[in-house]
C-alpha cells in the first residue's frame, strides 16, 4: 500500500458542531382552550415553525469537496496508477473522517478511476493502449452523429455562445494546468451535446469522457504543445459547426478523441 505524500491543497470545512439544547424560552407553549379551568380543559400545543436541517447540506458539501479534490489529484498525478491508498490516511490529510473519502472513492470506482482492494483500500487503475483506443472509438460512435445532426439544426449564434468555453480550455492549456484542462474539456463537450436535448446521452458521454481522461496520470505527461493543439480544435470545431461543414466536423471530432490521449 502506498500512502506516500499526496499534496491535496484544499481542506474541506469541518463538521458542524453538535446540536445545542433548545432554551426553555423557546419550548412549545401549552395553552388551555375555551378559557375554562378544570380537568375537562384540553391542552393545545403551539406548533413551532419548521426549520431546514443544516447537517445533511454540510455533509453533502464535504463529500463533494473531497470527490473533486481526489479527481484533481488523479488527473494531476498526485495519486499514482497502480498504487493502493487507504481512506483513513487520505482522510487524515484532508482533515475529514474516512467516511467521505471512502464514499468519494466508491464513486471514483464507478467512474473507472480506481478499483476496490478488499481490506486495504483503493488502487488507481492503469489504462492500456487498447482500452484508450476502445474508449476513443465508442466516444466517436456517440458524438460524431450527434454533432453532425446539430450542425444541420443549430443556428450559428448558438455556437458563438459556446466560444467562452473553448477559450477556457485554451487558457488552461496555456498555463499547462492539466487538471483544469480536463475539467474545461468536459465542460465544452457537455455543453455541445446538451444542445441535442438528450440528458441520458449527455450522462453517458460524460462518463466515457472521464474514463478517457484518467490515463493522464500514467506515463509521460502530455506536452503543453499537445494541450494547446487540442484546445485549438475546440475553436475549429465551433467554426465548422457554424458553417455546417460536415466533413470537417467529422474529421475534427475523430482526431480530437484519438489525438488527446497521452
Amino acid at each position: 500500500m502506498n500512502d506516500g505524500p499526496v499534496h491535496l491543497s484544499c481542506t474541506p470545512a469541518p463538521r458542524t458542531a453538535s446540536r445545542a439544547k433548545v432554551p426553555a424560552a423557546r419550548r412549545p407553549r401549552v395553552e388551555y382552550g375555551g378559557g375554562h379551568s378544570g380537568a375537562s380543559a384540553r391542552p393545545h400545543t403551539a406548533v413551532p415553525a419548521a426549520r431546514a436541517p443544516a447537517a445533511p447540506v454540510h455533509r453533502h458539501s464535504v463529500r463533494a469537496q473531497v470527490l473533486e479534490l481526489l479527481r484533481t489529484a488523479l488527473v494531476s498525478g498526485e495519486l499514482a496508477p497502480g498504487e493502493v491508498y487507504s481512506a483513513p490516511v487520505l482522510g487524515e490529510r484532508l482533515g475529514v473522517s474516512a467516511t467521505p473519502v471512502r464514499e468519494a472513492m466508491q464513486r471514483l470506482a464507478v467512474e473507472g478511476a480506481v478499483e476496490v482492494v478488499p481490506n486495504r483500500g483503493f488502487r488507481v487503475v492503469r489504462r492500456t493502449a487498447r482500452e484508450l483506443a476502445e474508449l476513443a472509438e465508442v466516444r466517436a460512435l456517440i458524438e460524431v452523429p450527434v454533432m453532425l445532426r446539430l450542425a444541420r439544426t443549430v443556428p450559428a449564434a448558438r455556437w458563438d455562445a459556446l466560444r467562452p468555453l473553448a477559450e477556457a480550455t485554451a487558457g488552461a492549456a496555456a498555463r499547462g494546468d492539466r487538471a483544469h484542462y480536463a475539467e474545461t474539456d468536459r465542460a465544452f463537450h457537455r455543453a455541445v451535446l446538451a444542445l441535442d436535448g438528450n440528458e441520458q446521452l449527455v450522462a453517458v458521454a460524460e462518463d466515457l469522457h472521464r474514463r478517457s481522461q484518467w490515463p493522464l496520470v500514467s506515463g509521460p505527461a502530455p506536452r503543453q504543445a499537445d494541450l494547446l493543439a487540442d484546445a485549438a480544435e475546440h475553436t475549429a470545431l465551433l467554426d465548422a459547426l457554424a458553417a455546417q461543414d460536415f466533413t470537417v466536423v467529422q474529421a475534427l471530432v475523430r482526431e480530437h478523441f484519438t489525438g488527446a490521449q497521452p
